[in-house]
């Protein structure tokens, strides 16, 4: 049994937070009470005081994202900081961010949210709903939700308010341009019109029938999807992106690799794999390789130069099709950009003469955990695994080391040791 003595009026918010740490880490220990009614009471507290400790943590983690302080301890953004450091799904990652970049616009949903009034679900649904709003449509959506949510609807049902606001403020800011005759072209042809703007660029509009809608997300969704943690575009910029690449041939440079054995190229069962792991039949495999077409991944022999030591800067693209079977993911450990979207890096520094252009001596990095082992090496440890590729640990910055933050595996930030039988942090 651990003792936690806090005055709450002359505490600071770390002696706070490591007192709430060790209480948590007490009561996770303990049996849930023989009562089904007791468990039911104690649920009910406990959600509610988590509620509240979730409004600390936004403006916590709002302080980190705004000031940048993930990079300096080797993390492209807040969302990678909280997936990969602390061990958050995805989702869950983005609710929280989402939250916290909201609470500076919700004047009224984080007064609430703090005094325990209004629950965590309630906060992350409003703070979704007015993300893409203006401030002045924001001030306007978080009184209407905030009515609805006095009102006893579900935390689902006033998700469903806030998108319903968000198409109404869409179709009144694209009544004004939207000519009538677009509603009465019918929608048996695709059409397209373009406009250009003054500034060079072009205003697109248009309409995709079934057919034609097919091959638009056929060829272009691939190529929109998000190209790591660090990528802040929305769908529409990632969107343009890839059409863009479309029209100037930069997509024809993709491509499929599997990796299986030659036995089951040849009929043999044993199953292949993509580069990120996914497994595949062995019949199908042999199919995609009728169809595509398969690239030898020689290493060092034949008439694929793999080893091509300090007289090349950079990476053969033979080399670079053996890493992407190596790595399926950025090698900084917890980084999941992957390894068809990463550069190649020199392990131990090109530049300084250090590592050949050697296949033994390359690894896959996104580019920008690249950048930041060459600018802060000390903040990396290299490693490798039993399987041959090398794995990059993420070190806190030299001016944490030795506290308290970040000694401990993911998860434990802040956590005060439970070896002390008794802290008094009493005035």
């Amino acid at each position: 049994m651990h003792s936690v003595k806090v005055d709450l009026n002359e505490a600071s918010t770390m002696e706070l937070v490591n007192a709430a740490a060790m209480i948590a880490a007490e009561l996770a220990t303990r049996e849930a009470p023989e009562s089904p009614a007791a468990c039911l009471e104690l649920t009910e507290t406990l959600v509610a005081a988590s509620d509240m400790q979730e409004s600390a943590l936004a403006s916590f983690i709002g302080r980190v994202d705004t000031a940048g302080e993930q990079a300096r301890w080797g993390y492209p953004s807040a969302q990678a900081w909280l997936r990969s450091r602390l061990g958050m799904r995805d989702s869950r990652a983005k609710e929280r961010l989402t939250l916290a970049r909201q609470r500076h616009r919700l004047p009224e949903v984080c007064a609430q949210f703090a005094a325990g009034d209004l629950s965590y679900g309630y906060a992350v649904t409003v703070a979704d709903s007015v993300a893409r709003l203006d401030d002045t449509d924001c001030a306007e959506a978080e009184a209407i939700l905030l009515g609805i949510v006095e009102q006893g609807f579900s935390a689902g049902k006033v998700a469903a308010f806030g998108r319903r606001i968000r198409d109404l403020i869409a179709e009144r800011d694209d009544t004004e341009d939207a000519p009538d005759e677009d509603t009465k072209r019918g929608y048996d042809k695709s059409w397209l019109t373009t406009t250009r703007s003054l500034d060079g660029g072009r205003y697109v509009k248009g309409w995709l029938n079934p057919e034609d809608a097919a091959i638009w997300d056929g060829t272009l969704a691939p190529l929109a999807k998000p190209a790591g943690p660090d990528d802040r575009r929305d769908l529409p910029e990632r969107t343009a992106a890839a059409l863009s690449s479309v029209l100037s041939g930069g997509h024809k440079a993709s491509k499929v690799t599997v990796i299986c054995d030659l036995d089951t190229l040849t009929g043999g069962n044993a199953p292949a794999r993509l580069t990120d792991g996914t497994p595949i039949p062995a019949a199908q495999a042999r199919r995609i390789a009728l169809a595509a077409g398969v690239s030898p991944l020689l290493l060092g022999r034949g008439n694929t130069p793999l080893y091509l030591g300090y007289r090349e800067r950079f990476a053969s693209a033979a080399q670079r099709q053996v890493l992407e079977t190596l790595y399926s993911s950025c090698a900084v450990r917890g980084c999941e950009v992957p390894g068809t979207l990463c550069e190649v890096d020199h392990v131990h520094g090109w530049a300084l003469g250090q590592s050949p252009t050697d296949i033994d001596q390359l690894a896959l990095t996104c580019g920008w955990h690249n950048r930041f082992k060459h600018s802060r090496p000390d903040q990396v440890q290299i490693t490798k695994d039993g399987d041959g590729r090398y794995v990059y640990r993420l070190l806190p910055p030299a001016d944490a080391r030795g506290s308290t933050i970040g000694t401990g595996p993911p998860g434990s930030i802040g956590r005060p040791p439970l070896d002390n039988p008794a802290l008094d942090w009493a005035a």
